[in-house]
């Protein structure tokens, strides 16, 4: 049996920005990820900062670690608060939820209550 030696595969993040920016309809996908991207972001940062593996909060959780990639994985799948909450807590952290509002006027326009 051959033995294979391990090459890494450069990737020039940056380049490969600027190729997908210039295809139809790649911004829009994008930038519809990113409130997606900022809460896996939180929960990665919030894990290495209690200096946990995937392991050790799917035991924290009661659960398995696939379970845990999958929370940790963009546009796989989207947690309940519940398990948010659960995960909140077995990384040393809880869960704060925000409602803010937009400056776009129209849309408050259209969510705004009727007048009696």
């Amino acid at each position: 049996m051959a033995e294979h030696k391990y090459q890494p595969i450069s990737h020039d993040h940056t380049a490969f920005m600027e190729r997908a920016l210039r295809r139809k309809g790649f911004r829009r996908a994008y930038d519809a990820l990113d409130e997606d991207y900022s809460l896996i972001r939180e929960m990665l940062v919030a894990r290495l900062r209690a200096g946990l593996t995937q392991e050790q909060v799917a035991a924290a959780m009661g659960t398995t670690k696939s379970v845990v990639s999958r929370l940790e994985a963009v546009g796989r799948h989207s947690p309940s608060l519940n398990t948010l909450t659960r995960y909140a807590k077995a990384v040393g952290c809880q869960v704060v939820i925000r409602l803010i509002p937009t400056t776009d006027r129209t849309a408050q326009r259209r969510t705004d209550p009727p007048a009696r």
